[in-house]
């Protein structure tokens, strides 16, 4: 828990979010991901989103992430859609379950053991797949940014 107090003195109660301290940080990061591989990149902490490129900022910065990305985090999986056939993961939480993207990898960040954010590349392009180069750029991140967290 952070406290912080307003102009007027008012106290402000904020959940920790250990990743969102490095969230300025994440927003280059995610700008670089999205630059070198052409997708919508997003890192998110275990709430939220705090950092997107590439796609539109008001329909993912600061949403509430997706209970099915919750469930993923809490497994420590990584997820990769299957040859453009799924049905998406929903991102956020206010996502319906239609097919908004036809490629997804998402990679946990992991941090002295707990997993404390995702790193997520996606593609609405139709032909677009996730394949190893995006999984092996999407795992650097993660571990880049774990790392960053235990210093």
């Amino acid at each position: 828990m952070e406290i912080f107090t307003d102009r007027e003195g008012q106290v402000i109660l904020k959940k920790y979010s250990p990743i969102g301290e490095l969230s300025e940080f994440a927003s280059g990061y995610a700008e670089t991901l999205s630059k070198t591989t052409g997708h919508i990149a997003c890192i998110t902490d275990k709430d939220t989103i705090i950092a997107v490129s590439g796609g539109s900022k008001k329909e993912f910065l600061e949403q509430d992430i997706s209970s099915e990305l919750e469930q993923l985090m809490e497994e420590n999986e990584v997820y990769t859609s299957k040859e453009n056939s799924d049905i998406s993961l929903p991102i956020t939480r206010n996502d319906n379950k239609q097919r908004k993207f036809n490629a997804q990898v998402v990679y946990p960040i992991i941090s002295n053991g707990d997993t404390i954010g995702t790193v997520i590349l996606m593609s609405k392009d139709a032909k677009s797949k996730m394949n190893d180069v995006e999984k092996k750029v999407a795992q650097s991140a993660a571990t880049f940014l774990g790392t960053q967290m235990e210093i």
